[in-house]
């Protein structure tokens, strides 16, 4: 059983004792903590924050215990309830909100739930207000408001979804018309949490009428492993296949993940979610765009053939919205599946990403796969170590970082290595006790080689 404590929050898995597990004290004490934290930094008694959560079995559980919390630092919460990562991030600035709790693990299994912490802007907070913040955290002495000064709670209808929905309707490169004529039938996996309430309610909204879905109860027992990726999507292939649809729409359980399954009941692929969306947006408008160090060499490719540049930035949203905005990108994200597109807002939008795919389709009168052909093909494995407490973590990148010293080697976010034919990326997860080995090639053998010579380095130094 885990508790990570880092700059973005708590992540852990339910149940057990504190500070090893994600428990009532520990969920307590981050609360207070950015309480008393965005106190200090709005200088404000009673600051106003935006909460919500995904369909989690203990969002309940841990919504409470963060609302009562808040309410006995002063705080005046706006709850959304059930509702999105993407939407809550919206509500902050929409609802003149100091602050912002989104309560969940993302793509993490069920036992997982985690506090993910946003600023004013509704963005996730900085590395230095984090450990600032968890300063605050470790301070013994704590004080509670008094009974004539708690705080209060406002209860958000829907969650907040419809305005969310409503801003991505308003955008110019939405095209509701082209999509209502397009006709398409489309299916997704709600994977039992917030998705099944955001995402078909969506696609009405865009004209989509011919809508099937699986795994639509929010239980927060997930039908299956809820990151988005190939292993785990057997269930939703075989729908698109059977009910003949255009696409297949995947997201994680808060909805800030985004991959598709094309009209042959095939993977997509998260890399190239990107990858289209600024495609279509390449040809409207030029501008830059940056990606994580993570991520798929096929969007520099693309940027390139259109005259654009690209940036690199460290894993982690916060890192890829920094590097956005010193650059001015007109879009942004994560090879995962994350969307970071700034008309809207600056957050990873699985919604908005599907508006805008939809849109690209429609109008090109191309199916997925089609558009899919455009784009330079690699192929990227995904892999992980479990990390042994024993483990010298740093040691094993800084020995790789030296063994492959005579290739082009980044050390900005771990070791990344870049060879003429593909890349392998080591990095320790923010999420998770694991080391994460990620490599891209022009083809599977290539990949899974790089893969190997990692890991095997790997063995020879721990």
């Amino acid at each position: 059983m885990t508790l990570i404590k880092s700059i973005s929050g708590f992540r852990g898995t339910i149940g057990g004792g504190p500070v090893e597990n994600l428990t009532p004290i520990d969920i307590v004490e981050l609360s207070y903590g950015y309480a008393q934290w965005l106190k200090r930094k709005t200088d404000k008694s009673n600051p106003v924050i935006a909460i919500g959560r995904d369909g989690r079995i203990s969002g309940d559980m841990v919504s409470r215990l963060v609302t009562g919390t808040l309410m006995a630092c002063g705080v005046h919460v706006k709850d959304a309830g059930l509702s999105t990562t993407p939407t809550i991030e919206m509500l902050v600035p929409h609802l003149n909100c100091d602050g912002g709790i989104i309560l969940t693990a993302s793509h993490n299994p069920m036992q997982w739930n985690a506090l993910k912490l946003l600023n004013a802007k509704g963005e996730f907070i900085s590395a230095k207000d984090g450990a600032d913040l968890l300063q605050i955290v470790d301070e013994s002495n704590k004080v509670f408001n008094q009974h004539d000064d708690l705080g209060s709670i406002e209860l958000i209808v829907g969650g907040g979804i419809d305005y969310h929905i409503q801003k991505i309707l308003e955008d110019d490169l939405v095209d509701i018309d082209a999509i209502r004529k397009a006709n398409f039938t489309v299916a997704y996996d709600g994977i039992n949490s917030t998705g099944a309430l955001a995402i078909p309610k969506l696609l009405r909204a865009l004209g989509v009428t011919h809508v099937s879905g699986i795994n639509e109860e929010i239980s927060g027992t997930f039908a299956h492993n809820p990151e988005p990726l190939k292993a785990h999507l057997a269930d939703i292939c075989k729908e698109v296949k059977e009910k003949g649809a255009d696409l297949g729409i995947v997201v994680d359980p808060d909805v800030d993940r985004l991959a598709f399954i094309d009209e042959k009941g095939e993977m997509y692929g998260e890399e190239y979610t990107l990858i289209t969306v600024a495609d279509y947006m390449f040809k409207s408008q030029r501008g830059a765009v940056v990606s994580n160090l993570s991520s798929s060499r096929a969007l520099a490719d693309l940027a390139k053939k259109h005259g654009n540049d690209y940036y690199a930035a460290a894993v982690g949203e916060v890192n890829v919205v920094e590097k956005m905005k010193e650059v001015a990108a007109i879009l942004g994200g994560e090879g995962n599946g994350g969307i970071i597109y700034p008309p809207l807002h600056y957050g990873r939008d699985a919604l908005v990403g599907v508006a805008l795919v939809l849109s690209y389709m429609a109008k090109e009168g191309k199916s997925l796969s089609e558009l899919k052909s455009g784009y330079a093909q690699y192929v990227m494995i995904k892999d992980k170590i479990q990390l042994d407490p024993k483990m010298d973590v740093d040691g094993i990148l800084e020995d790789m970082a030296e063994h492959f010293k005579n290739e082009k080697v980044n050390t900005v976010d771990g070791v990344k290595v870049d060879f003429e034919n593909g890349w392998v990326h080591l990095r320790k997860s923010n999420t998770e006790p694991i080391i994460r080995v990620y490599a891209e090639a022009v083809d599977l053998n290539t990949a899974e080689k790089l893969v190997d010579s990692v890991k095997n380095r790997i063995t020879v130094v721990s």
